[in-house]
């Protein structure tokens, strides 16, 4: 089972993909997909109305698909959390996990465009598993308690624009929260890193220009596909 929302940019309205890619809609369970729903244990609600053949179907027609969650509440963001990607960017591997924000007006839709920043020349991509928190969490006692937190999970693209964020500042905000830097698609974020692949880490792999294309997929969750455009 996979939420998602569907429609313009602003006008989304959720539904959800069964085993077999069947679209059914949600409108009439709740007005959107956010930390409300998922808090009030609005997924339960969805497995149960699809089992018993309550929702109506939706018509492929074609409609954007936006990102999976309206309106997160933040962007949590671990840097350097795998040992190859922190070796191929010369970066030694942190004993901590390096945290960092990612302005949650980033997130798009998975397939949307996205915009190269005016005066970029090092625009990269960060393929990402992104978690989904489903509810208030605090001082959890142990991992299996941070897991029934868990909503679900998503592909995150954690666009960076490598010379404002190791270049033009101290810290990495500036490189990480430009305009549609966080297509996500198939509550709170948190991105957990990419592995090694990126341009920064690929000497000669040219960073992206308008009119490139960046797919990304991880097995289970499926794949996602932004063309990117000037400013």
């Amino acid at each position: 089972m996979k939420l998602l929302r569907i429609g313009a940019p602003g006008a989304e309205t959720p539904a959800v993909l069964d085993g077999d890619g069947r679209m059914f809609a949600l409108t009439g369970l709740t007005e959107d997909i956010d930390g409300a729903f998922l808090a009030s244990g609005g997924i339960d609600r969805v497995r149960q109305a699809l089992a018993e053949g309550l929702l109506p179907p939706v018509e492929e027609t074609g409609q954007r698909t936006g990102a999976p969650v309206a309106r997160p509440g933040k962007v949590v963001c671990v840097g350097l959390n795998y040992r190859d990607h922190a070796e191929e960017t010369g970066a030694p591997v942190p004993k901590r996990p390096v945290i960092f924000m990612k302005d949650p007006s980033t997130v798009v839709g998975p397939d949307d465009r996205v915009l190269i920043p005016r005066g970029s020349v090092k625009t990269d991509w960060e393929v990402e598993l992104a978690v989904v928190i489903g509810r208030e969490a605090r001082y959890l006692a142990d991992p299996a308690a941070a897991a029934e937190c868990i909503a679900g999970c998503a592909i995150s693209n954690d666009v960076s624009e490598r010379e404002f964020q190791l270049e033009h500042s101290p810290q990495w905000d500036l490189g990480k929260s430009c305009e549609t830097f966080n297509p996500m698609g198939p509550g709170d974020v948190i991105n957990t890193g990419t592995p090694a692949g990126v341009a920064l880490g690929l000497p000669g792999t040219p960073y992206l220009r308008e009119g490139d294309t960046v797919e990304l997929s991880i097995d289970g969750l499926g794949t996602q596909r932004q063309t990117f455009v000037n400013a």
